[in-house]
């Protein structure tokens, strides 16, 4: 399968996507919005898989590629937490920020050669990028959710809808976590240690760190709902830096996670 042909799999994607998604601001039968978002998250994984075989490798080595992932996790998330609450807003913003990331790889793929570097060659590479991909949806939904409810709800809504926001950062702190044991196990086959505080494994300690402090704090502090939507978004600031803003640090050029 050619990348040529991405477009074509996105656009179907997006049609289904947006049927789902005006299928749920309309308030109509369950299966009519489940339906088209599956189907639509089917063809676009139906694209990634015929990727992975024709480069003979996951298609997770570059931005563009990891790009192609949250494409794919954005709804997924959108899809989760409307079955939870029923927000009519929820898939339709997925399917916009999907609609973005698919946007940016059309016209800036970033998609490489087959070739693997041999570090990229651990059994641990693919359960730690899709572990890894899916937390930042999780958190990703979790952030809007917060956005949401800061600007757009009085308190007593806050207060009423916090429990979304919380289940959103637990499933993806959970996956956060795991895929950093998963990157510390890759480490260490790969070169031969866990941890090495490069640019982005601190990046990704700051960010465990900062949704580890928003989790204390609700627990502490139930009741200060504002206090606890910023330091989420606050979160995600740190979570976007971890994941592409460390390419324009100066010491990104020196990093062992730079792999093109």
């Amino acid at each position: 399968m050619s990348w040529d042909y991405f477009v074509y799999f996105a656009i179907v994607s997006l049609i289904f996507w947006i049927i789902g998604a005006v299928a749920a601001w309309k308030n109509t039968q369950a299966w009519k919005v489940y339906v088209p978002t599956i189907v639509g998250l089917l063809v676009f994984f139906a694209f990634i898989l015929s990727m992975w075989i024709s480069l003979e490798r996951p298609p997770m080595r570059t931005m563009g590629e990891t790009r192609l992932w949250y494409s794919f996790f954005l709804p997924v998330a959108g899809l989760i937490t409307y079955s939870r609450r029923k927000y009519k807003w929820i898939l339709t913003f997925s399917v916009i920020m999907a609609f973005v990331f698919i946007c940016v790889n059309i016209f800036k793929p970033e998609i490489h050669n087959k070739t693997l570097m041999p570090a990229l060659q651990s059994p641990w590479f693919v359960p730690h990028v899709i572990v890894y991909m899916f937390a930042y949806a999780m958190l990703g939904a979790a952030a809007v959710t917060a956005i949401y409810l800061l600007f757009l709800k009085k308190k007593a809504v806050q207060a009423k809808e916090m429990e979304l926001c919380d289940q959103l950062v637990y499933t993806g702190f959970a996956f956060l976590t795991l895929g950093m044991l998963f990157g510390a196990l890759w480490a260490k086959e790969a070169w031969g240690h866990y941890w090495s505080w490069d640019p982005k494994e601190t990046w990704a300690a700051a960010t465990w760190l900062a949704y580890l402090i928003y989790i204390h704090f609700r627990l502490h502090k139930p009741m200060k709902y504002h206090v606890a939507l910023v330091i989420m978004l606050l979160s995600f600031l740190a979570l976007q830096m971890c994941w592409y803003g460390i390419n324009w640090l100066p010491t990104a050029a020196n990093s062992i996670h730079t792999y093109f």
